[in-house]
């Protein structure tokens, strides 16, 4: 750590800057992005401090969009200071216990009660935010062709192959854009989920935020790319977000349900192009053992469509196989 300058940069400016008491400061976790958390500890206080390169990460998404979510009555970290020159920033400590880590030990059903309550609050939200357009929706399913098929699997696409890929893709994004259009976290899962206490959960991760379909969240949470659940459990969770969400009272259960499964692979073809991008261009390795659980989910949902089956044929066609015991736990 003494030839980590920005670690450097970073204790000076809580110490000289901001004159916190006296602290140790260690590492509280690192995400897919260029930003950096450390926790700071005192004998009466702890915060998380955020070390975001100014040259590669724009914080100022996330101080706009931490400030709504708070206002919606939903747990985000508050931020105490920001030196926006630098990269630096320093919020509250929503603790380590992460959604993930814990769905096995505590109540499911009421953690994801909770989650779908944030989603609710959330919902509502306007306030200038980028909008979930056809070209974003395009641009991320091909990241499935460009960093999945190409880079990881090495294939070379028919024009066939690349005409029913783009039929495919262009009827996920119409099925989104059809949607009614809401705030959307866009990364709302179990590691971005935080048990907290009290005002539970404490979301994180929030700063790509956009104005999107009412479904992508609720996919994010229990279609999600780390843990898979039986489908008879999503189906009982969807139905507890139908009956609360003030939004949805006016749609139907099986259109709601359709939006829910396409947006999934819309969502699904993403996380995979991004876990092989992950590998091969930021030298992460360990999200290509997520692939199998996200392909499982893309493969589930096709076969439930005659109008996705061009589109499965496709992906049986290129050798595509999913863990066979992910498959079996979600039928």
């Amino acid at each position: 750590m003494s030839n980590d300058h920005r670690l450097e940069q970073l204790e000076d400016w809580l110490k000289n800057q901001l004159s916190l008491p006296p602290f140790q400061i260690e590492v509280a976790s690192a995400d897919a992005s260029f930003r950096r958390y450390f926790r700071v500890i005192s004998e009466q206080q702890t915060w998380i401090a955020m070390d975001a390169p100014p040259e590669k990460e724009n914080c100022e998404p996330f101080v706009h969009i931490a400030t709504m979510i708070e206002a919606s009555g939903v747990q985000a970290p508050h931020i105490y200071h920001w030196n926006q020159e630098q990269g630096f920033m320093l919020i509250s400590d929503l603790g380590t216990r992460d959604y993930l880590d814990l769905l096995d030990k505590v109540s499911a059903d009421a953690m994801y009660q909770d989650a779908m309550d944030s989603i609710i609050k959330m919902q509502p939200l306007q306030n200038h935010l980028p909008s979930y357009n056809d070209t974003l929706l395009h641009n991320e399913m091909n990241l499935f062709r460009d960093w999945y098929l190409g880079t990881h699997l090495h294939i070379q696409l028919t024009p066939q192959q690349q005409e029913i890929l783009d039929q495919g893709f262009a009827l996920l994004a119409q099925n989104a854009l059809a949607q009614p259009c809401v705030f959307v976290h866009r990364d709302f899962h179990s590691r971005n989920l935080m048990l907290t206490d009290t005002d539970n959960p404490g979301v994180i991760d929030f700063q790509d935020a956009v104005m999107g379909p009412i479904t992508y969240d609720l996919v994010s949470l229990l279609k999600d790319c780390y843990i898979a659940w039986p489908r008879h459990k999503v189906i009982n969770w969807l139905n507890y977000f139908l009956q609360h969400n003030p939004l949805t009272k006016n749609i139907d259960v099986e259109q709601f349900v359709h939006w829910f499964d396409l947006m999934g692979v819309q969502r699904h073809l993403k996380a995979t192009g991004i876990f092989a991008r992950l590998n091969y261009r930021d030298g992460k390795p360990g999200y290509l053992d997520d692939i199998p659980r996200t392909l499982t989910y893309i493969i589930d949902a096709c076969s439930r469509y005659e109008e996705l089956q061009d589109f499965l044929d496709l992906l049986h066609q290129l050798d595509i196989n999913a863990d066979q015991k992910i498959l079996e736990m979600i039928q």
